[in-house]
Order: C-alpha cells, then structure tokens, then sequence
C-alpha cells in the first residue's frame, strides 16, 4: 500500500495526541475526521489514476478535504 498524503497527523503532527483523544471522546470529531479520512483516500485515489473522475469531481472534493480541515483545525485549537 502506498502512503497516502494529508492524512491528519501528517498535517497537524503537533497535535497527535489531541487527534487520538478527541476521536474518542467527541462523537462529532469523529465523524469529522472520518469524513475527511474518506475525502483524502478518494483524492488519493484520483491522483495516483486508480479511480477516474472529471477535473469538476476532483476540486469539489480538494474543496470539501480543506473545509473539513478548517473546521478540525479549529476543534483542536479549541482542545488544546
């Protein structure tokens, strides 16, 4: 299997142990970061051309994987 990039503690690497805590602890955060676990492997998939899909598909969901970022950023700012 290859590495896929942007998975969150490559992103935030600072906060790991945040990451971990609040998946268990925040039932919210946890689908927030499943979400975007989904969208990233999808991208991943586009980019490395094991999946097809139109230039359109691939910025909506580059659009959605920053959105979901944005709003995980905040929560572990919020956390720490």
């Amino acid at each position: 299997m290859t590495h896929t990039p942007h998975e969150l503690a490559e992103e935030f690497p600072e906060a790991t142990g945040t990451i971990h805590r609040l998946k268990t602890e925040s039932a919210h955060f946890a689908r927030l970061a499943e979400e975007y676990h989904k969208v990233n492997r999808e991208i991943h998939r586009i980019e490395a051309e094991v999946e097809a899909a139109s230039d359109q598909r691939s910025e909506i969901l580059k659009k959605e994987r920053l959105a979901l970022k944005d709003e995980i950023a905040q929560l572990l700012n919020d956390a720490s």
